[in-house]
């Protein structure tokens, strides 16, 4: 069995997003929203609001960060910032229809570009890179400080719409 090529590999996933967005961004004809407000985006599905350190737990950011991003957002229409209805002196935020219009428009254009992209390898890659999705996934978990499978085991499961 051969060792992992840990540099080719990590030297691989960062441009692999940027073009993926960059394509993507083209396709859709989408106004230019950084890899983090995307993010912000999914963290916020229709219907739910969070607080902005929630928001920075979930994707791993500094309060700081997310804070300045839900000001960049909220001046672009993005978010929208209310008082919490648990407690008036909190704020939650959500994302406003048109942000997740912005998202489904690009959440549709990225699977349709991988798609494509992926109908131009041979059978043989497809089944290679499909059966690299778990093992993608779960190192995506270890590196982003995910909960161990006995915690995610223990709480209820976030549903698809949560996920996007």
């Amino acid at each position: 069995m051969s060792e992992l090529d840990a540099a080719r590999l990590a030297a691989v996933i960062s441009p692999l997003r940027r073009a993926l967005l960059a394509a993507t961004r083209a396709q859709a004809r989408l106004p230019e929203l950084s890899d983090a407000q995307i993010d912000v985006i999914r963290a916020l599905p229709r219907g739910i609001s969070r607080g902005p350190a929630e928001i920075a737990d979930r994707l791993r950011l500094s309060r700081s960060t997310v804070s300045n991003l839900l000001g960049a957002m909220e001046a672009a229409r993005l978010v929208e910032r209310m008082p919490a209805v648990s407690d008036g002196r909190r704020v939650e935020v959500r994302a406003s229809a048109e942000a997740l219009d912005l998202f489904d428009r690009f959440d549709a254009a990225n699977s349709a570009l991988v798609t494509q992209a992926a109908a131009q390898l041979d059978p043989s890659e497809r089944a290679a890179l499909d059966a690299a999705l778990p093992v993608l996934e779960r190192l995506c978990a270890l590196l982003g400080g995910a909960p161990t499978d006995a915690e995610v085991s223990a709480s209820p499961h976030p549903t698809q719409e949560e996920i996007r």
